[in-house]
C-alpha cells in the first residue's frame, strides 16, 4: 500500500475504535482529554495524540493504530493492516468528561502555574476534600503543607507536586471529587513527602496513597513517602535508582494490591537487585493505601457508635401502684 494511503487509513481509524472492538472499555475516572485509559481485565492501554497514538504503561509497547492491532492480536503487519481497514467508519464512544476543558493558563510554564496556586488551609475546599473524602489525618495534611508539596487546585481539587533531584517542580498529580489527572505539559518524576536524607524509600502509585501510608506509619522516622503518579517514566526510573544507590537504602514496594501494583513492585525489586540495596514488599490491606485508611476510619466510627450505645442509661420502668 502506498504511503499516502497508509497515512489516510491511520487518520480515519482511531485507536479507541480498535480497542472497543477488542473488548476494552474506557476508565473515565482515570482518563483525561489528552490521555484516555482503556482496560480489558488486567490489560491497560493509554490512548494519546488525539486518538492516533497509544502506549502500554506496564511495558515498553507503544505506537500507532497499526502497531496496536499487532500488539492486541499478535499478528503480522499485513493482517493488522486488514484489521484496521475493516474499522473505517466505526466511531468510538465519546466519554463524558467531568474535568473542565484546558484554559489558556495551562500553556504557562509548569513552575509558574504551580507558584500561582495557594497552599491549602484549614477551611479551604482542598483541605476539606483531603480530610473528609480522603480521611487523611490533620497532622499528615499539615506536614504536607509545611513541606510545600500541596496546592489548591480548581473546584476543591488537590495538586501534589512531582519534583526532580534538584527539587524543581516538574508537574503535579491532580485529584478531586470529580476527576483525576496529571498536569498538562508536566512530567512525572516523583512526589516526595519526608526527609531528603531518608533511606527507607516507600514507593506508592499515587500521592494520596503516599500520604495515606504515612498516616498508617505516623510519618515513620527515616522514611520518605514517594509516588510515581501511576506511571513509570524514564525520569521516574532514574530518580528511584539514584535514591536506591545511597549506602543503607531500603526500597519498599508499597504499590497497590492488584496486578498493576505487582508489576510495579517487580520493577522495584529488579532495581534493588541491580543497584544492590535491600528490598521488601509492603502490601496494603485493601486495594490501595487510601482505601485501607478510609476503611480504618469507618471502623473507628462504628466503634465509637457502639461505645456510645453501651454508655446510654437503661430506660427505667414506671413504678406500679
Amino acid at each position: 500500500m502506498e504511503k499516502q494511503k497508509l497515512e489516510d487509513l491511520r487518520d480515519r481509524v482511531p485507536c479507541a475504535a480498535l480497542l472497543e472492538q477488542a473488548g476494552f472499555a474506557v476508565d473515565v475516572k482515570e482518563s483525561t482529554r489528552k490521555a484516555q485509559k482503556y482496560r480489558r481485565g488486567t490489560e491497560i492501554v493509554i490512548v494519546i495524540h488525539g486518538g492516533r497514538g497509544w502506549f502500554d504503561p506496564l511495558s515498553d509497547a507503544k505506537g500507532d493504530v497499526f502497531s496496536l492491532a499487532e500488539h492486541l492480536d499478535g499478528v503480522s503487519f499485513i493482517k493488522a493492516l486488514n484489521r484496521v481497514a475493516d474499522l473505517v467508519g466505526v466511531i468510538a464512544r465519546d466519554p463524558v468528561w467531568s474535568r473542565p476543558a484546558e484554559k489558556p493558563d495551562d500553556r504557562t510554564p509548569v513552575p509558574e502555574r504551580w507558584a500561582k496556586r495557594r497552599r491549602p488551609w484549614q477551611v479551604s475546599m482542598t483541605w476539606r476534600y483531603l480530610r473528609t473524602e480522603r480521611c487523611l489525618p490533620v497532622p499528615i495534611i499539615e506536614e504536607a503543607v509545611r513541606s510545600d508539596v500541596l496546592r489548591e487546585g480548581p473546584c476543591g481539587s488537590m495538586w501534589a507536586s512531582h519534583v526532580n533531584d534538584d527539587g524543581a517542580v516538574t508537574g503535579w498529580e491532580e485529584r478531586g471529587p470529580d476527576w483525576r489527572a496529571f498536569s498538562s505539559g508536566g512530567s512525572k518524576v516523583l512526589f516526595r513527602l519526608g526527609s531528603s536524607e531518608a533511606l527507607r524509600l516507600c514507593v506508592t502509585e499515587a500521592a494520596i496513597d503516599a500520604m495515606s501510608l504515612a498516616a498508617f506509619e505516623g510519618l515513620r522516622e527515616g522514611s520518605v513517602y514517594l509516588s510515581t503518579g501511576g506511571g513509570w517514566s524514564p525520569m521516574t526510573d532514574a530518580a528511584v535508582r539514584k535514591l536506591a544507590t545511597r549506602p543503607g537504602a531500603v526500597l519498599v514496594a508499597a504499590t497497590d494490591a492488584n496486578s498493576q501494583g505487582e508489576i510495579f513492585a517487580g520493577r522495584l525489586r529488579d532495581i534493588a537487585e541491580e543497584v544492590g540495596c535491600d528490598w521488601l514488599r509492603l502490601k496494603p490491606p485493601a486495594e490501595d493505601w487510601n482505601d485501607a485508611l478510609k476503611a480504618r476510619e469507618e471502623e473507628k466510627k462504628e466503634g465509637r457508635a457502639r461505645a456510645g450505645r453501651r454508655g446510654l442509661p437503661h430506660a427505667r420502668r414506671p413504678r406500679q401502684g
